[in-house]
C-alpha cells in the first residue's frame, strides 16, 4: 500500500538536502493521501524524486524525518539504530558504571542511552537508570512503535542487566493527553516490562538518589546535568552554596559531598524538597548542614521567603544552632530553571524571566561569588543566553567573568545536521 505523500514546494528543498530532520509545514506544496497522526510518510519534490521518510505530525513541524537513505523503515531498520545508540554509549564507558574520563572512582549508573535526533530517532529519548530504562515520546508515531521497542530493548539490554522498561510519554505526546489508549494505561504513565517499584535507587559520582519514576520531571532526573553538577562538586569546599530550582537536590548534594559548609535547596515543589531531603539525609544523614526550603525562587532573593511548614522551621532552628558561626551570605548560587521559553512566541517573555532571575543572583554575591546558571529553552540561542546574562550583570553594576562553558554531559549527542539539539546552555561566572 502506498504511503501518504509531502510534497515539497520548489525551492524548499535546501534543509532536507542538508539532511535537517525536520521539515515545517511551510515547505509543503500539497499532501498526497491522508495522513494521521503518527503515520509514515514519504517526502517527495516537486519532480516526485524520494527524498526522505518520517512520522507525519499535525503541528508546523510537520515531519520528522527518520530516514534520508532508505524509505523501508522497520524493525530491521529501528534494532540497528539501537545498537548504535547503546554502542556509542559502551564504548565512552557508561556501562562500566564510572564517570567517563575521570580520573578517580565516582560510580555512576544513570545516563541517556537515545537522546533523539541525536541517535537519529527524533522524537524518542531514553534513559537508564540503574537497570530500569525510561522511555519518553515525544511524537505520536513514536509512541506507536513501543512496543516493537520493548522487544528490540529487551534483546539488545539483556547483557547490561536490564530489569524493567517505564513509559513516561503522558505529558510530551500530545494525543495522549486526550485520553488515547495505551499499554500502560490511558493517558498514564506506567510499566511496560519487568517489575515495577513505586521508587528506585541510582547513583551518580558516588551520590545515591532515589528516583519516582510516576511524579518526577522530566523522565524522573535531569540527567543532562550530570558532568555539571560533578564540577560543583569540585568546587564547593568551604562554600555556602544556594541551589535554586533545586528539584530533588542533585546539585546539592554534589556540594555536600564536595565539602561545601552549608547548602540550601530550593524548589516552588513541597514534593521535590521532601525528596531532596531524604536523598540528604540517605547520603550524609539527618545532621547534614542543608536546608530545604518550599518557596519561589524571587521571594528568596528579595528577603520575603517564609518557611512554609513547622518541620522546616524546626529544620532551620537546628541548622542556626549547631552553625550558629556561618555567615548566612551565600557565596556560590546556582541557577537551573525550568524553561521560560517553551518556543519562540515565548521568546521574549522567557529572556525577561531570566534576566530577574540572574540580576538577582548577582546582586545577591560577594565579590569573587560564583554563580552557576542555565536555560534549558530550546528557542534561547547560545547568543541570546549570553546577552541575557550581559544585560543582568549591567543591570546589577557587577563586573562578571566567564570561568566556562557548560554544555549537556556527552551522553547527549548532537547531530551536526541539528545544531537545534544542543538546547542546554550554561555559563560558570565570577561576580566581582
Amino acid at each position: 500500500m502506498k504511503r501518504p505523500c509531502l510534497i515539497i514546494a520548489p525551492g524548499k528543498e535546501k534543509a532536507i538536502l542538508r539532511r535537517h530532520p525536520w521539515i515545517f509545514s511551510g515547505a509543503v506544496k500539497r499532501i498526497e493521501g491522508e495522513p494521521q497522526e503518527g503515520d509514515l510518510v514519504d517526502v517527495v519534490d516537486a519532480h516526485g524524486q524520494w527524498m526522505a521518510t518520517g512520522h507525519y505530525q499535525n503541528e508546523s513541524i510537520i515531519c520528522k524525518v527518520l530516514s534520508f537513505d532508505t524509505p523501508d523503515i522497520n524493525e530491521d531498520f529501528f534494532r540497528a539504530r539501537f545498537r548504535s545508540a547503546i554502542s556509542y554509549r559502551a564504548n565512552l564507558g557508561f556501562f562500566n558504571y564510572l564517570s567517563p574520563f575521570t580520573f578517580h572512582l565516582s560510580p555512576t549508573n544513570v545516563f541517556r542511552l537515545v537522546h533523539a535526533e541525536g541517535d537519529y530517532l527524533p522524537g524518542l529519548v531514553a534513559d537508564w537508570y540503574n537497570g530500569v530504562l525510561v522511555l519518553q515520546a515525544h511524537s505520536a508515531g513514536m509512541h506507536r512503535l513501543f512496543p516493537m521497542f520493548v522487544d528490540i530493548l529487551k534483546d539488545e539490554l539483556q547483557p547490561y542487566g536490564l530489569q524493567s522498561i517505564f513509559d513516561k510519554s503522558s505529558a510530551t505526546v500530545p494525543s495522549l493527553q486526550g485520553g488515547v489508549a495505551r499499554s500502560a494505561g490511558v493517558g498514564e504513565d506506567g510499566y511496560l516490562y519487568g517489575p515495577e517499584p513505586l521508587e528506585h535507587e541510582i547513583t551518580e559520582s558516588g551520590n545515591r538518589l532515589l528516583i519516582n519514576f510516576f511524579e518526577g520531571q522530566k523522565t524522573g532526573f535531569f540527567v543532562d546535568q550530570r558532568e555539571n553538577r560533578k564540577l560543583v562538586q569540585d568546587l564547593a569546599k568551604g562554600h555556602r552554596v544556594l541551589n535554586c530550582f533545586g528539584y530533588t537536590g542533585g546539585f546539592s548534594l554534589a556540594a555536600l559531598r564536595g565539602g561545601a559548609e552549608y547548602v540550601e535547596t530550593v524548589d516552588i515543589s513541597k514534593k521535590a524538597i521532601d525528596l531532596c531531603n531524604r536523598n540528604v539525609e540517605l547520603n550524609f544523614g539527618p545532621d547534614a548542614p542543608h536546608q530545604g526550603t518550599v518557596a519561589d525562587v524571587l521571594s528568596v532573593f528579595s528577603g520575603k521567603c517564609s518557611v512554609l511548614s513547622k518541620a522546616t522551621q524546626d529544620c532551620v532552628s537546628r541548622l542556626n544552632t549547631k552553625h550558629s558561626t556561618l555567615n548566612t551570605q551565600f557565596d556560590f548560587i546556582i541557577l537551573d530553571p525550568p524553561a521560560f521559553a517553551k518556543n519562540h512566541r515565548s521568546l521574549q517573555q522567557g529572556l525577561k524571566g531570566y534576566r530577574a532571575i540572574n540580576q538577582r543572583a548577582m546582586e545577591a554575591l560577594p565579590a569573587g561569588g560564583l554563580l552557576m546558571t542555565f536555560s534549558c529553552s530550546q528557542a534561547v540561542s547560545k547568543e541570546d543566553f549570553q546577552t541575557m546574562v550581559f544585560t543582568s550583570a549591567m543591570n546589577a553594576h557587577r563586573r562578571v567573568r566567564i570561568v566556562r562553558q557548560l554544555p549537556h554531559a556527552m551522553d547527549h549527542p548532537v547531530s551536526i545536521h541539528h545544531p537545534e539539539g544542543e538546547y542546554l546552555k550554561g555559563l560558570l561566572l565570577q561576580v566581582e
